[in-house]
């Protein structure tokens, strides 16, 4: 491979802001699998977000990259995967796997799509320091040609579009907008985009705690939801706490760790079995490694106030964000009926629009 721009690439990265900022060049943005991707004539590599190959894990793309992509090129986008029109990375995060049959069963059973939305080379030209805008328009000419499962992420310059965009796309799995200055140049590894993302609030049950790992405080909180049954589900973990805040922590739950943690609701938590009935922390993982996993049981009688982006599945897809005790709450009342559910949206709609009509650009 002989590019003017050379794996490994780290990808240009975005902080994070409440509100969607004027005068930018607005995306969706995705909830999958940061990745640059590089061609040269029949050799391809796709990059992680740290600059481990995912070529491997995704063999149906290189086949799909071969047959859309210009003969040499650079290209920042995203490996997502779709199930019944919406994103769904459970099923995406199952793509690693140490084992090569269970990889290509995957493959062709959940299939992923590579979503591009800049261009970093271009045949024998490096774009790097070309303004964003340039790129842009790079881009839609290269992949014009392009097909499912390669796509062109809809951009627009319209503000109100964008505010559209970020409350409907949610419905498709989306987790709100990136926004780019029109003149950026492409900088790896720099925080130079701009991302706002959904925010909501949900009462839950505090029912457990990880220790810090430096051994002092509380490392995490684990906390709980009720369904419908009444099982009580592990549904996430809150952890942005100050070190002091840590050990004021560890103190103040003290009185509510368990004498016998058999009667804790997630007293199974370490039988493989029991994981396939209810979610609890700490499920046999091949992500944890060695990771200690071992939590310190509480009675769930307490109720945190806890701010996150959305839910994957039955559970919030990042860590939540501790906003205040509830003593007002009931810990039964804390249910899964109080989350809000997004107004759901075409998938393939927005994958399929082109990006130079009127409603994608």
């Amino acid at each position: 491979m002989d590019l003017p721009v050379m794996p490994p690439v780290k990808p240009m990265l975005a902080k994070l802001a409440s509100k969607i900022p004027s005068g930018m060049h607005y995306e969706a943005k995705w909830d999958g699998f940061r990745a640059i991707v590089f061609r040269d004539g029949d050799e391809t590599e796709i990059g992680s977000r740290t600059g481990k190959s995912l070529k491997r894990y995704f063999p149906e793309l290189v086949t799909a990259l071969l047959a859309n992509l210009p003969p040499r090129c650079v290209l920042d986008g995203e490996i997502v995967l779709a199930r019944d029109d919406r994103l769904d990375f459970d099923a995406l995060q199952q793509r690693i796997h140490p084992a090569d049959s269970r990889v290509r069963m995957l493959a062709e059973a959940t299939p992923a799509s590579f979503v591009a939305f800049d261009v970093l080379a271009l045949g024998d030209d490096s774009l790097m320091e070309t303004p964003l805008e340039e790129r842009r328009r790079v881009l839609e000419r290269a992949l014009r040609p392009a097909r499912d499962p390669v796509f062109v992420a809809p951009a627009t310059t319209d503000i109100d579009l964008a505010r559209q965009w970020f409350d409907e796309f949610e419905g498709a799995g989306l987790d709100g907008l990136v926004a780019k200055a029109p003149n950026l140049p492409y900088r790896p590894d720099e925080r130079l985009m701009v991302k706002i993302k959904h925010e909501r609030t949900a009462d839950c049950v505090l029912a457990g705690l990880r220790p810090h790992k430096s051994g002092e405080g509380v490392g995490s909180l684990l906390l709980g939801l009720y369904d419908g049954s009444g099982t009580l589900q592990h549904v996430g973990v809150c952890a942005a706490f100050t070190m002091s805040r840590r050990r004021e922590l560890m103190t103040e739950l003290e009185p509510l760790r368990m004498p016998d943690p058999g009667e804790h609701p997630w007293a199974r938590w370490q039988s493989e079995e029991a994981h396939t009935q209810s979610r609890m922390p700490g499920a046999p993982s091949r992500w944890s490694g060695t990771k200690d996993l071992s939590w310190v049981p509480l009675r769930p009688e307490r109720v945190c106030e806890v701010a996150y982006d959305h839910m994957e599945g039955d559970r919030f897809r990042h860590t939540t964000r501790f906003r205040r005790w509830r003593t007002d709450r009931d810990p039964l009342g804390c249910t899964y009926a109080q989350l809000e559910e997004p107004v759901s949206y075409d998938l393939s709609r927005m994958l399929t629009e082109s990006p130079e009509s009127p409603e994608a650009l």
